[in-house]
């Protein structure tokens, strides 16, 4: 049976990008920092979590999330919940944050599980592109066994990177993301 073996998944996953001009990221102990002198501090943590599924008394299926530290192996079928908190230090609201973050080699993203706690204008966008272009609902041209071309739905598997565009986060607060991925 195929191992994966996720080491430093903070360091390893996490791309911020922040659109300011003299943006700075410093990374430090799993914790990214994106500052400006002029615009605040937006401190990133991501944080990985395993689905572990057992039986309660009853027989009735309990789903629990258990913490991904240092060296772990994970199986394929495993889920993972990553989970990206971003917290404003400054006295002043950052504005326009923008989150890249790709799906981790020899995942799968699993569909609609992306969302964003804190802040309900933001926006959540994919690529299934490598991230050069993303879009809210990504699609792919197919063509039917009758030589016809027809747009659907991408697949889960050609999801290569989220996009979580928070347009402000204000002074002293903290917005928070998840999504969830599959072990290939």
């Amino acid at each position: 049976m195929k191992r994966i073996s996720i080491i430093g998944i903070g360091a390893i996953a996490l791309i911020a990008t922040v659109p300011f001009i003299g943006q700075i990221p410093i990374w430090d102990s799993g914790v990214a920092i994106a500052q400006n002198a002029q615009k605040g501090q937006v401190q990133l943590r991501l944080d990985a979590e395993k689905q572990v599924i057992s039986q309660d008394q009853q027989g009735k299926q309990v789903k629990k999330w258990q913490p991904l530290q240092g060296k772990v192996q994970v199986q394929p079928g495993d889920v993972l919940r990553y989970t990206l908190n971003g917290e404003n230090t400054s006295d002043r609201p950052v504005k326009n944050l923008t989150l890249n973050q790709p799906i981790p080699k020899g995942m799968v993203y699993v569909l609609k599980s992306a969302n964003v706690d804190g802040n309900k204008n933001s926006k959540i966008t994919y690529s299934i592109d490598n991230g050069r272009s993303f879009v809210e609902n990504p699609t792919v041209k197919v063509t039917l066994p009758n030589g016809n071309v027809e747009t659907r739905p991408a697949p889960a598997n050609v999801y290569t990177h989220i996009r979580l565009h928070v347009p402000t986060v204000d002074a002293k607060s903290i917005v928070k993301a998840n999504y969830q991925v599959q072990v290939r």
